[in-house]
């Protein structure tokens, strides 16, 4: 039945039970998104306050003297590996391969055997080994170093210019058991641990070049957002990133909307997001916004373009394109919401 039907038909007690029942069911209504967007805000905060956390752990264990001192001793063993060499090889994608490993492999644990043999009894030297031999695989080095262990030194870059530099040291008892992850100086964050499980017994090589790929992306990633910082600092309001800068999320408050940006990489390796979110959301105080509209609960709009952006460019690159014609997409987005 119709509710004016049913309003008519009603006696005035009832009807002004219908009417204070409709009333506050509004207002259950209107509570209800008012809590809903409350409970959003504190889920961030929340979330964000948990990233903050974390970066304060991160500064606890960087300065840890365990860590500086393991960072510090492998940089020494390092560079002495590298003074000591007397030839670096150059070698390609089709020469790094697993007979070229092996190769590394045996050489470190015969050296090792000699060296005791040496400490056991008068045994000559042999200028075979003698020579201290290196290879450079792309961005990485391979040394051999003393205790029948691998060493890989790992450099990072970010347009064209050196970043970090980092180390991990492979070791077996003998040449045909498993190699294991003895010490590096990988960010704590970034799962060594995992891959090592997943491919360092099963597939070395590909071990050694997912790590670089890890590396390297996570550089990427971090100074991308070093970059935006840098160039447009005064037009961003907040900025969170988690350890990883796998999640970004800032705000951009200099325009008749807030727009809020996040950014989500599924894997270590990209430096291109998979998923990407911008929402405008209309400020109270913007001219375009009614009386009406102003005591209402405010209501984003996607800007599609900004998202296809942000999954096709580097993060300045997108940001650039967004501040660019955010303008003509506000204006756009203001005038189909008059239309309606």
């Amino acid at each position: 039945m119709d509710l004016s039907v049913t309003l008519a038909l009603s006696s005035p007690t009832e009807h002004g039970e219908q009417l204070r029942r409709r009333q506050h069911s509004l207002s259950e209504l209107t509570y209800a998104r008012d809590e809903d967007a409350t409970k959003l805000e504190t889920t961030r905060a929340r979330r964000m306050l948990n990233v903050l956390k974390r970066h304060e752990d991160l500064k606890e264990r960087l300065s840890r003297d365990s860590d500086k001192l393991i960072f510090e001793r492998l940089q020494k063993e390092f560079e002495a590996a590298r003074v000591a060499q007397t030839e670096e090889i150059s070698i390609d994608d089709e020469q790094w391969n697993d007979g070229l490993l092996a190769t590394i492999r045996e050489k470190v644990h015969i050296e090792a055997e000699r060296k005791a043999m040496v400490n056991l009894a008068n045994v000559p030297t042999d200028s075979q080994f003698q020579s201290r031999t290196t290879y450079r695989i792309r961005n990485k080095v391979i040394y051999c170093l003393d205790g029948a262990r691998i060493g890989i030194q790992y450099e990072t870059f970010f347009a064209g210019e050196p970043c970090e530099i980092y180390h991990c040291v492979l070791e077996s008892k003998s040449f045909l058991e498993k190699m294991t992850v003895t010490e590096h100086t990988l960010p704590f964050f970034l799962p060594i641990r995992e891959v090592e499980t997943e491919h360092l017994s099963s597939n070395a090589i590909r071990f050694i070049d997912h790590l670089e790929e890890i590396l390297q992306s996570y550089i990427d990633r971090r100074e991308q957002v070093r970059l935006i910082k840098e160039l447009y600092g005064n037009q961003i309001g907040e900025l969170f990133h988690s350890l990883p800068y796998t999640l970004i999320e800032f705000t951009l408050e200099d325009f008749e909307c807030k727009v809020t940006v996040s950014i989500r990489y599924s894997d270590l390796i990209l430096t291109l997001p998979s998923q990407a979110r911008v929402l405008a959301w209309p400020l109270r105080s913007a001219k375009r916004i009614s009386a009406a509209d102003r005591r209402a609960q405010p209501v984003p709009s996607r800007l599609s373009y900004a998202e296809s952006a942000l999954k096709t460019l580097s993060l300045p690159e997108a940001y650039a394109e967004i501040v660019l014609e955010l303008p003509r997409a506000l204006k756009q987005m203001f005038y189909s919401q008059e239309s309606d």
